[in-house]
């Protein structure tokens, strides 16, 4: 059953709410009386379609539909989580939420997206307080995965729906039960923002300057380990104690400025305003959003491959959505006569050249992304690895027969064309729609890790290869199969 999100206010946060549950399979409902929201959260859902699905090498369920309402009533009347994105005014807040439960069912999460709030502040005069919680994102909401969570007050049921739904649209819900100004991620902010305020008010860096002492330095760090982490690593062998021990007489030398707020005067807005338009005013906003997107998604994809930080929400997300799926599936799960669908996929932002299609290794990628499901499938899995039997790959065939771009939604299916002791030929088709894209031909031996040489594989694997291998050998055989380099189409 497809479920419902409502969206409160359609500006650059409630956009990018209304993409991630969109393009998560949830049904949209969108108030916001801007005349123009439709067409500014149609621009950062077409950023979102671009980015997003790359980031997970199993495919998006398929998109939701997005409509919008002329008023909050009709906009939150069946939905199962409300999402409140309105000015950071509490009077405007105190009575979006009236409107809201005036309409809405009474077990919908109402979150609100303020940066500043404490939930005790937004629940005063609420018709139901314990309905509304803090639920604060970070843009683009589409990609970034942090949402402070804080329930003060709140219904315990309801945040435990909260708190899975989140979970299951990618997200890390982080659980705050004492609330407090601006949560925990934007006291931080403050403090950075404060002190490069007055870097560029006293003349010591420029807002292109402190960007890089920030992208080029720590940023990097923080983004993959956070502050304590890093700190312990900085620690040496000794650890965070050591680390504290250098660390703490500097706390009390005069180097910030925390306490100290710069006068907010025009010259000091006009100065920043001035440096931020020369160190990127040459490309529009949709252009930097697009780099940005462009950026988080490759940094993302190789937390991914270490199975770290904000790379290991995707791979759970990722089992989550192969669970019940052919993509989570074994060998008896399957009918043998058919072809096994190895991939089901959207091609990510950084798989595509110079030439603007998908680079070469990337065709190889997938397939042996696919060898490597295939395996899975008949039972040489992490586990079955780990015991010292593994499948290695002598030959490959590539024919690359058409045009790949980044979003294209592929599949990939396998079929066995030879599979008898050590031996497992593959053949794999890539298509978009009923569109082939290429082919891939693969010739693995079964080998022991441990003496690297090839060895009859388990009596369960062989088992499953040879089921498939027999009943694909009763089905026409595809073009291209064992076709030699630079051999006539």
């Amino acid at each position: 059953m497809t479920r419902v999100a409502a969206i409160v206010g359609g500006g650059v946060i409630g956009g990018g709410w209304a993409a991630r549950f969109m393009l998560n399979g949830w049904d949209v409902q969108v108030f916001d009386p801007d005349p123009q929201a439709e067409r500014k959260i149609g621009e950062v859902l077409a950023n979102a379609r671009r980015s997003l699905p790359g980031l997970t090498d199993v495919a998006l369920p398929p998109e939701g539909r997005i409509t919008y309402h002329s008023s909050i009533a009709e906009a939150v009347t069946g939905a199962d989580w409300i999402q409140e994105s309105v000015p950071e005014r509490l009077e405007i807040k105190h009575a979006t939420f009236a409107e809201i439960q005036s309409a809405c069912a009474k077990n919908a999460v109402i979150g609100s997206s303020t940066s500043g709030f404490k939930p005790s502040e937004l629940q005063q005069g609420a018709l139901r307080p314990k309905q509304i919680m803090v639920a604060h994102p970070f843009n683009p909401v589409y990609l970034l995965p942090l949402i402070e969570l804080v329930t003060t007050n709140a219904d315990a049921e309801l945040v435990e729906t909260a708190k899975a739904t989140l979970t299951s649209l990618g997200m890390h819900p982080l659980h705050l039960k004492k609330e407090i100004d601006a949560h925990v991620a934007d006291r931080f902010l403050e403090a950075v923002w404060r002190e490069a305020l007055w870097l560029v008010k006293d003349g010591i860096a420029t807002t292109e300057e402190i960007d890089d002492a920030i992208r080029y330095g720590f940023g990097i760090r923080w983004a993959q380990m956070g502050l304590f982490e890093t700190y312990r690593v900085a620690g040496g062998e000794a650890g965070m104690k050591h680390f504290m021990a250098q660390f703490g007489p500097c706390l009390t030398a005069p180097w910030t400025k925390l306490m100290d707020v710069p006068e907010f005067t025009e010259e000091l807005v006009d100065l920043i305003a001035g440096q931020s338009d020369a160190q990127s005013g040459h490309h529009s906003i949709r252009e930097l959003e697009r780099i940005r997107d462009n950026n988080l998604v490759t940094m993302m994809r190789g937390l991914k491959a270490q199975n770290w930080g904000a790379g290991a929400l995707i791979n759970a997300q990722e089992t989550a959505m192969r669970k019940g799926t052919v993509h989570g599936a074994v060998a008896a799960d399957l009918p043998a006569g058919e072809l096994v669908e190895t991939a089901h996929r959207t091609v990510p932002l950084d798989w595509t050249d110079y030439n603007g299609h998908m680079t070469e290794s990337r065709y190889l990628q997938a397939f042996a992304d696919a060898t490597d499901r295939f395996m899975a499938i008949i039972g040489c899995d992490a586990k079955y690895i780990k015991s010292g039997g593994s499948y290695f790959t002598a030959e490959t065939h590539i024919r690359h027969i058409d045009e790949v771009h980044a979003g294209a939604l592929i599949t990939i299916r396998t079929r066995v064309v030879m599979g008898e002791g050590k031996k497992m030929h593959l053949f794999h088709e890539m298509l978009e729609g009923d569109r082939m894209l290429a082919t891939g031909e693969h010739f693995l031996l079964h080998v022991s890790l441990e003496t690297r040489k090839p060895t009859p594989p388990a009596q369960h694997i062989e088992a499953a290869l040879v089921r498939f291998a027999q009943a694909h050998a009763s089905l026409p055989p595809p073009d291209g199969l064992g076709r030699a380099i630079g051999a006539p189409r």
